[in-house]
């Protein structure tokens, strides 16, 4: 098989290996889009004496809404129209987003306690920013991954 030093090859046939920073950076993207509607959804939830589900339920609406909210922004911006964004960001987020929420609000369930804190509560804020860092921990190499197939976050970058 023959390398070319401008295609650089991994492991797998035809694949080519992601930069960590450029993971790192469309985790970071996917993060803000998720943390301010996760943060809403929980805020509204536990503002209104809501229940577990519908908190989360909402909290995860939230976070894809936001999250493919900023990347339409992004690719309008670069110029694509409507329909064509929706694509790119639909393409670009939907995986990452949903390991993010799947991660987070996981955690948020284990952490004893953090689903009945109220908003004054410490504990409310410190589970909330325990289970951003553990989403992130864990998204970032699906991310890599993805990027380096061509798809996630690699196919916002087509559109800049």
């Amino acid at each position: 098989m023959e390398h070319h030093e401008e295609h650089p090859e991994g492991p797998e046939r035809g694949t080519r290996p992601a930069e960590w920073s450029m993971a790192v950076q469309a985790t970071l993207h996917c993060l803000t889009g998720c943390a301010i509607g996760e943060v809403s959804g929980m805020v509204i939830g536990t503002a209104l004496g809501w229940a577990t589900l519908p908190t989360i339920l909402l909290a995860i609406a939230l976070a894809f809404v936001f999250g493919y909210a900023l990347t339409l922004y992004a690719v309008i911006r670069a110029g694509l129209g409507l329909g064509a964004a929706i694509g790119v960001a639909l393409a670009a987020d939907t995986v990452s987003i949903a390991v993010m929420e799947a991660v987070d609000n996981g955690v948020l369930l284990l952490v004893p306690g953090a689903m009945e804190a109220h908003l004054t509560e410490g504990l409310f804020w410190a589970a909330l920013a325990f289970a951003f860092a553990v989403a992130f921990a864990v998204t970032t190499p699906v991310n890599r991954w993805l990027i380096g197939r061509g798809r996630g976050h690699a196919v916002l970058h087509h559109h800049h």
